[in-house]
């Protein structure tokens, strides 16, 4: 294990931070009454009452937007044979008191966990509630850059060089399943920690299996389970996917010159921004690096994000003015794109688009 990713029972299990990037307003609520989910097609969902959670130290934060995608992790703690409730909330109460305790949390960080024994219980207070109405989520602290955008699912146990055992992989296929049904989301927006943090998590088992995951999860909600593919860029790289990647830099405060020339500078800034979000600082654009920069653009938007889609677009044979401003023509360019590369045409520049336009 590296030194940021020890077990969460530990004081200094892998640092994750609230999110940093916030996408839309936020309103502080109250703490949801007591409930419990079970989904026609889902898994029964203990709330925080049932299991016994300490309220949360500060008012939570729900953000008016829903979530983008699914961050899996897994505990990095024994794989216990104990797969009893009395063993789950157990877990589900060290897991807050050293969280709350320790590392000064204001709740839970994760949104969900699944123990050994497939009990689903809520993690962070709220998450259930704005989870059942689909349309809001509460703002975590599982996965740093991710946790204004991201739901978070814990899995107990170490899966570096074991897999989960089968009845907790169906839970995980259900509960992934029912949250991909609420918010809408597509089973390629399921993700491992490690693809935005420098991390061990979820274990190289658990990462090795998100492909089936997303393909079983595809297979009850339809639509092409496939996640993006990203460049690989350094130093002395050139061209339109490296002038994206100098856009979307300037996206998150970065102070570059969109020049389409991968040299000192563009690389100092992608090792601040990896800094940022604790991914690898080596200074080479790839995975982490781009998963990280990323977010959905549509029509409204404006900025640095929406210039990278321009000038691909025009890259790609679809005129389109580099103003960033995301209007009408932009959207009918993108979704001309989009029919171009058998993606779903609706005109937003999501995940998979993105990754679409830089290759």
């Amino acid at each position: 294990m590296t030194s940021g990713d020890q077990p969460h029972l530990h004081p200094h299990r892998r640092a994750v931070l609230t999110g940093a990037l916030a996408i839309g307003a936020a309103t502080v609520l109250p703490l949801a009454t007591a409930m419990r989910a079970r989904a026609a097609d889902g898994p029964a969902i203990l709330d925080c009452a049932t299991w016994g959670a300490r309220p949360s130290s500060s008012p939570l934060k729900i953000l008016t937007t829903p979530p983008q995608k699914i961050i899996v992790h897994h505990t990095a703690t024994p794989n216990t044979t104990d797969y009893s409730r009395t063993a789950a909330f157990s877990l589900a109460h060290i897991m807050q008191n050293d969280q709350m305790d320790v590392r000064h949390w204001i709740d839970t960080g994760q949104n969900f966990t699944i123990s050994r024994g497939a009990v689903v219980m809520e993690g962070r207070h709220n998450s259930l509630a704005t989870l059942q109405g689909g349309t809001h989520m509460v703002e975590s602290a599982h996965c740093t850059g991710q946790n204004t955008v991201a739901i978070g699912i814990e899995n107990e146990g170490t899966y570096s060089t074991v897999e989960p055992r089968d009845v907790h992989y169906a839970t995980l296929v259900d509960l992934c399943t029912y949250i991909c049904r609420q918010y809408g989301l597509a089973a390629y927006q399921i993700y491992g920690h490690r693809d935005f943090n420098n991390t061990e998590c979820p274990g190289d088992r658990l990462y090795a299996m998100l492909p089936k995951l997303r393909a079983d999860v595809a297979a009850r909600i339809g639509g092409d389970p496939t996640g993006p593919v990203w460049p690989m860029m350094s130093t002395g790289a050139t061209g339109e996917s490296v002038r994206t990647l100098q856009y979307l830099l300037r996206q998150h405060g970065a102070t570059l010159t969109a020049d389409g020339s991968y040299g000192p500078a563009t690389e100092a800034a992608v090792r601040d921004f990896q800094k940022f979000v604790n991914a690898g600082q080596d200074g080479v654009a790839g995975n982490q690096t781009w998963h990280g920069l990323v977010g959905p653009a549509r029509n409204g938007d404006s900025g640095e994000a929406v210039k990278a889609v321009q000038s691909q677009l025009t890259a790609h044979g679809i005129p389109t003015d580099v103003d960033g401003a995301f209007g009408p023509g932009t959207q009918a360019g993108v979704t001309r794109f989009q029919s171009t590369r058998s993606l779903p045409a609706d005109g937003v520049v999501d995940t998979r688009t993105w990754s679409r336009l830089v290759v």
